[in-house]
């Protein structure tokens, strides 16, 4: 007997999210006639049934969002920013969001939240790069789980990723188009940046640019605590490929403080597109991640999870696009 037709399965078809679907079937507002047609014939074609409607209406779930609460506490945007994705996607389902925040020391010392541990959720979303070892406790609690923005190959896990690697690698070749060649990557090389900063090398690579450890500046030191300074250089580079809005905004700020101008003197870009790089002097060029297919995404393979528990995992990728704005400056072959 085949599996009965799911939402999942008519927006998987026409390369829609679930969220469209289910407000296409539900007769609600944000779809246009002519997609609400063609998803309504779509799903009776595929024999999608009444009573399957009504089911997928009836099922409410609370979902966890799962994060470190350095990410929320200390501004890190590209998480919140998630995380209330997240929950307006959620919300449109008729399902419930419940922040679970967890501390370095209770990540540490394997302390899982009391809604998790005593299963008071459907499924959970986590946000961010947790340590291994915590990550499979968390399987162990048997919930299903759906892990955003990064990925462990080692864990059967079901991921959806900003296409951090690709995202890098177009804005080095856009700031090395603009003519620069003397480039530094602000962030690091390891754990989650680790994309970003290949991105990078990719791009200045195929530039004939060979990168070594002069083409880094690190903003955390060993201790993982913040170290973004420019006290180590011994001259400045015509630009810097930040790792994210929140280091390209602070790196402004250190260079106004030494009298640097930007453009002028030193061109800066940022990455995830936050409040941030659109309300500083100048206004940062970045590259924006479509965080609603992000968000949508992550609820789709949740749901899919906890209705088909025993399926394989699944990795999604998404895209994103330059952000041009006023921090990168094109170089004449007299100012190179």
């Amino acid at each position: 007997m085949s599996k009965p037709v799911r939402m999942a399965d008519i927006a998987q078809q026409l390369h829609i999210s679930t969220v469209t679907v289910s407000k296409a079937l539900a007769g609600k507002e944000g779809v246009s006639k002519a997609l609400r047609l063609k998803i309504q014939q779509t799903a009776e074609q595929m024999g999608y049934q009444r009573k399957m409607i009504q089911a997928e209406r009836n099922a409410r779930y609370t979902i966890g969002i799962l994060t470190e609460r350095y990410y929320i506490e200390r501004a890190q945007s590209f998480c919140w920013t998630l995380y209330e994705g997240l929950l307006a996607a959620l919300t449109e389902l008729g399902h419930i969001g419940v922040l679970e925040m967890v501390t370095a020391s209770e990540i540490r010392d394997h302390i899982i939240p009391p809604h998790i541990q005593s299963r008071q959720i459907d499924g959970i979303v986590i946000l961010g790069n947790f340590p291994l070892s915590y990550r499979k406790l968390l399987m162990e609690t048997g919930l299903p789980i759906v892990v955003g923005d990064t990925m462990n190959a080692s864990l059967p896990q079901d991921s959806v990723l900003s296409d951090t690697y690709y995202g890098i690698y177009t804005m080095t070749n856009y700031v090395i188009q603009q003519g620069h060649k003397n480039i530094m990557f602000v962030g690091t090389s390891q754990y989650t940046l680790s994309d970003h900063y290949y991105g990078f090398c990719r791009a200045m690579s195929e530039a004939g640019i060979p990168v070594t450890k002069n083409h880094l500046l690190t903003d955390w030191d060993i201790q993982e605590k913040w170290a973004l300074s420019l006290e180590t250089l011994s001259e400045l580079p015509t630009a810097f490929i930040c790792c994210c809005d929140s280091v390209a905004y602070q790196l402004l700020r250190i260079l106004k403080e030494r009298h640097i101008r930007v453009p002028e003197d030193v061109s800066i870009t940022g990455f995830d597109d936050y409040i941030l790089s659109s309300l500083c002097t100048p206004k940062i060029t970045t590259y924006s991640i479509h965080v609603p297919q992000l968000t949508e995404a992550c609820i789709q393979l949740l749901l899919e999870r906890i209705q088909e528990p025993k399926r394989p995992p699944q990795h999604i990728v998404i895209s994103g696009s330059i952000v041009i704005r006023d921090s990168v400056k094109k170089l004449t072959r007299k100012n190179r």
